[in-house]
């Protein structure tokens, strides 16, 4: 259909025609009468064009509007830090995905259970790393379980100004002493591994992200019913009979909260990472992308539903972070759980099974692949190839403070220990070497030498080659005034740092449950309890 207005066949009397040309008209008037046409034509089509783009813009800033945004982390200044580059200038991405218990709505006290909880600060009962390569060629996700106990730091809550005094407690209490950022800060403190960003999401969310995605496939082995017993009260309501069932609103919130069906909280992350791992796959088969209204309802729900940290509070930015997800293939994402102990001081919780779990922290902080599908990002093999520096000045005449960090979670300090290193200092010449007495060294997983400016680099590269610390350990900081020794977790006993032998691909340590996203035949069992 033309846009420019038809000439008329009627005469209007006076010897032209209704399209305004004289019988026998010349050439240029016709050029004109196109030219004036095409104008006119052009005019309505800027019209609808901006009218459009006046439209999306307003839409655009409509789910900008729905974003609810919060300080990244609102604990003590972490000792976390960013993993180097690659070759390529490429840096791994990691966002804390965090279920809220909230029932501060009338919608979440329908799905959440008792509304004697309403009012109640949340609880972070579900918490996952969701960790991207450099390259972007893999993907994790970690989960701790909401019952582990572990060191939350002092946080203070950006909205109240309240401040929580430093804590040993459950890790999803976490969330209820300063918001999503204090469970940050608490990852942070306990992996070593830097958080970019967080992302929350509660009850109602899940069930409308469920609808808007339009259902997930989840498979059991036989019937289940998570419901109330003798035994145990509560239940989240989930029943279904074995097989294969895709969940859509509020049977996928059921599914993800069931607990008691499958034995355990552990259990439990087991089957959130299933429902996630189908969820990706469910996404990467559809064309989303090329369909404006299951776009737009996908838009519209994760931007009610999702409370961000601030960096990534528009629409265009979680956009990005989904596409740089969904390039991920299936069979380079995997899904663990934290290697795990029963809690001495409660059977009911768990606390880091600390050598596992360390290990499985390196991987991540070194951007190691925790599947053998495909190349590493390269950004540890760009850190180990810094140059060597040349020390300012001879080992006696330079001062070097250590400091014990050797303290974990679920371990005190170990007595003596920077008096310890630094006799071995003065052993190698280091006759300045001083322990710090002060107390005011926080925990590390790792041993670092840290030192403050340019010009010191090769005297603490100079200190780190006479204790056999690795070059990578030798990092900048603005925390120290000089060269500074903080002797971490990873070595607690004996002079000589022990030599450990890097994580390869795909070469997760034992208790990590994992699942890979490409698995679809993956089934959860059902305690027998909740079998009908």
């Amino acid at each position: 259909m033309s846009l420019a207005p038809q000439a008329s066949n009627a005469s209007d009397g006076s010897g032209r025609n209704g399209g305004g040309r004289r019988k026998g008209g010349s050439k240029t008037d016709g050029r004109r009468r196109r030219r004036r046409a095409l104008r006119w034509s052009a005019t309505v089509l800027a019209v609808v064009i901006l009218g459009t783009a006046g439209a999306g813009y307003l839409y655009y800033e409509h789910l900008n509007g729905n974003i609810r945004k919060g300080e990244r982390s609102s604990g003590d200044d972490s000792k976390a830090h960013r993993t180097p580059a690659n070759a390529a200038g490429q840096t791994p991405l990691n966002i804390l995905l965090i279920g809220s218990d909230s029932r501060n709505s009338d919608e979440n006290v329908k799905l959440g259970g008792s509304k004697d909880s309403r009012g109640n600060p949340p609880l972070g009962d579900v918490q996952m790393l969701i960790h991207l390569s450099a390259d972007r060629k893999s993907a994790a996700m970690v989960s701790i379980p909401r019952d582990t106990r572990v060191a939350i730091p002092q946080c203070k809550d950006p909205r109240t100004g309240k401040v929580y005094a430093a804590t040993n407690d459950i890790i999803n209490t976490s969330l209820a002493r300063g918001g999503a950022g204090c469970t940050l800060a608490t990852w942070e403190n306990l992996t070593g591994v830097y958080i970019d960003h967080w992302m929350t999401i509660d009850f109602a969310g899940v069930v409308s992200m469920a609808h808007a995605i339009g259902g997930v496939e989840v498979c059991v082995n036989q019937n289940v019913w998570d419901h109330s017993t003798p035994a145990q009260r509560g239940g989240s309501g989930l029943k279904m009979k074995a097989g294969k069932h895709k969940v859509d609103d509020v049977q996928a919130l059921q599914w993800l909260r069931t607990r008691h069906a499958w034995g355990s909280d552990l259990m439990r992350a087991r089957a959130q990472h299933m429902y996630l791992n189908s969820m990706i796959r469910t996404l990467k088969s559809q064309s989303v992308f090329s369909d404006t209204g299951r776009l737009m309802d996908l838009a519209e729900a994760a931007t009610k539903s999702l409370q961000v940290s601030e960096e990534i509070g528009t629409v265009k930015k979680l956009y990005d972070l989904g596409m740089e997800l969904k390039s991920v293939p299936s069979d380079r994402i995997t899904s663990v759980t934290m290697p795990n102990v029963k809690d001495s001081l409660n059977s009911e919780h768990v606390v880091p099974d600390k050598a596992n779990a360390d290990r499985l922290w390196e991987m991540l902080r070194d951007d190691v692949p925790f599947d053998k599908n495909g190349k590493t990002s390269g950004a540890k093999q760009v850190a180990s190839k810094s140059k060597a520096k040349t020390p300012s000045v001879d080992p006696g005449r330079l001062g070097v403070l250590v400091q014990n960090a050797t303290q974990t979670s679920t371990e005190a300090p170990v007595p003596n220990r920077a008096r310890t290193i630094t006799e071995v200092l003065g052993q190698q010449g280091y006759s300045r070497a001083a322990a710090d007495t002060s107390g005011a060294a926080k925990p590390a997983d790792e041993t670092v030498v840290q030192y403050p400016s340019a010009e010191l680099e090769g005297d603490a590269q100079a200190v780190a080659k006479a204790l056999g610390i690795p070059m990578s350990a030798v990092k900048r900081s603005t925390d120290v005034s000089g060269v500074t020794v903080v002797v971490g977790a990873d070595w607690r006993t004996g002079t000589a740092y022990p030599k450990q032998k890097a994580p390869k691909a795909g070469d997760l340590p034992s208790g990590s449950d994992a699942i890979n996203g490409s698995d679809s035949s993956q089934c959860m069992d059902v305690y027998k309890p909740y079998q009908w």
